[in-house]
């Protein structure tokens, strides 16, 4: 190791040990609160947590003034309700999270549970939290095992999973508390923004979220696009109609442009192609550049380029009656990639397949832009120190390594 890499280890580690020293007073704090919150009843619980949203609510008191009561009801809580006492590195890793930053913890040191904590406290604002898991099985597991403490503690639980419909999902986003994955949240978010109506949107304000798993979800999956499509308009028979004008054309009706892969009509071919569009009964207007001809320009050109420019068995492939690009670069079929804006359902008319439907984006995100949204965003993983620098310039998060409870043997 040389003498940079020690010294900017030394400066590493005494600010990590810095901000759990600070950590450590909160600790004790909580710790102080644990025999007068024994001495409460079940009712007790609910009552306080009453108190706490009509305080946090009407603003007459911040959820920072009651960190140590209210993390020591919920270990407390979780005690009765799982036989699960916090440890203090899991109460050290729930103050993390609700100052919005990423809690390292190692595999096996309770994040599950490290995550009431926060997640109860600022339930108490009534602006929601989000927990997010990576498959459906733990987001049920989790809203039903934590579920039990959450109850106990007067505050409400829900699930977002694939099979729910639109007024199941807006029940479970109006929970105190909804676990859910990345892909639930993110295309929700982009089926709410295709909506016309406020009161058929299905989730609130992205106030505070929890990221299980935070590397996988916001480093590797991160510039991962959620895309919903739809159909365009059917205009197979225009893409079959403007290949047959085109067979029509001699060289001096149109220009190439080989290097860019554009053609042009000239004058002539203009004159040709408004014949032929007159006879068809396509044309409007009786004027091949009308505005209301938009449409037929654009397929006509399509149909220009397909047949002119692009070549079958260097550009394209015919394969089981479907047309497959070929990579220029490596010689490659691309399965399932389709040349865009109408060129691949005029290459299908040209060579005479099934013309497939066109599709057109209809709404689109990445999970790095969609969590970017939250007020508040955290996080736990066993992994987070080798992408810390990443964490902070793409959401501005600091990781926090919390020691594990027990020294580790390996």
């Amino acid at each position: 190791m040389n003498l940079f890499t020690r010294t900017f280890s030394k400066i590493f580690k005494s600010s990590n040990q810095q901000e759990l020293d600070k950590i450590q007073i909160i600790v004790e704090a909580i710790n102080n609160k644990e025999n007068e919150i024994k001495s409460l009843s079940e009712g007790d619980f609910r009552e306080k947590t009453f108190n706490f949203k009509k305080n946090a609510q009407n603003g007459s008191s911040k959820i920072e003034e009651i960190i140590p009561e209210s993390f020591a009801l919920v270990r407390e809580a979780a005690k009765g309700t799982l036989g699960e006492r916090h440890y203090d590195v899991q109460l050290a890793g729930g103050i993390i999270l609700h100052k919005g930053k990423i809690a390292e913890m190692k595999t096996g040191e309770g994040k599950t549970l490290v995550s009431t904590l926060p997640a109860y406290l600022n339930s108490l604002t009534g602006r929601g939290v989000h927990i997010v898991t990576v498959n459906d099985y733990l987001a049920k597991r989790d809203s039903e095992w934590m579920g039990k403490v959450y109850n106990y503690l007067g505050v409400t639980t829900g699930c977002v999973t694939n099979e729910l419909d639109d007024t199941e999902r807006k029940k479970n986003y109006s929970y105190d508390i909804t676990y859910a994955t990345n892909n639930e949240l993110g295309f929700d978010y982009l089926r709410d923004n295709m909506k016309y109506e406020l009161e058929e949107m299905v989730q609130r304000s992205h106030n505070f979220c929890i990221v299980d798993e935070v590397d996988s979800i916001l480093i590797d999956e991160s510039r991962t696009p959620l895309i919903i499509s739809g159909k365009l308009e059917d205009k197979t028979t225009l893409y079959i109609t403007t290949n047959e004008f085109i067979k029509h054309l001699q060289k001096n009706d149109f220009e190439l442009d080989e290097k860019n892969k554009n053609a042009i009509l000239t004058d002539l071919g203009i004159d040709k192609i408004e014949k032929l569009a007159i006879q068809k009964r396509v044309l409007k207007n009786n004027n091949f550049y009308d505005p209301a001809n938009l449409d037929l320009v654009h397929h006509v050109n399509q149909a220009l380029k397909a047949n002119l420019l692009f070549k079958k068995d260097t550009d394209y492939i015919v394969r089981d009656s479907k047309v497959q690009i070929i990579d220029e670069f490596t010689g490659r079929v691309l399965d399932g990639r389709r040349f865009s804006d109408g060129l691949h359902q005029a290459i299908e008319a040209k060579e005479n397949v099934k013309v497939e439907e066109e599709n057109q984006t209809l709404a689109s995100i990445t999970y790095q832009n969609y969590f970017r949204l939250y007020a508040k965003l955290a996080g736990m993983t066993g992994t987070a120190m080798t992408e810390a620098e990443e964490f902070f310039d793409i959401y501005k998060l600091n990781v926090v390594s919390i020691p594990t409870n027990k020294k580790m043997l390996r």
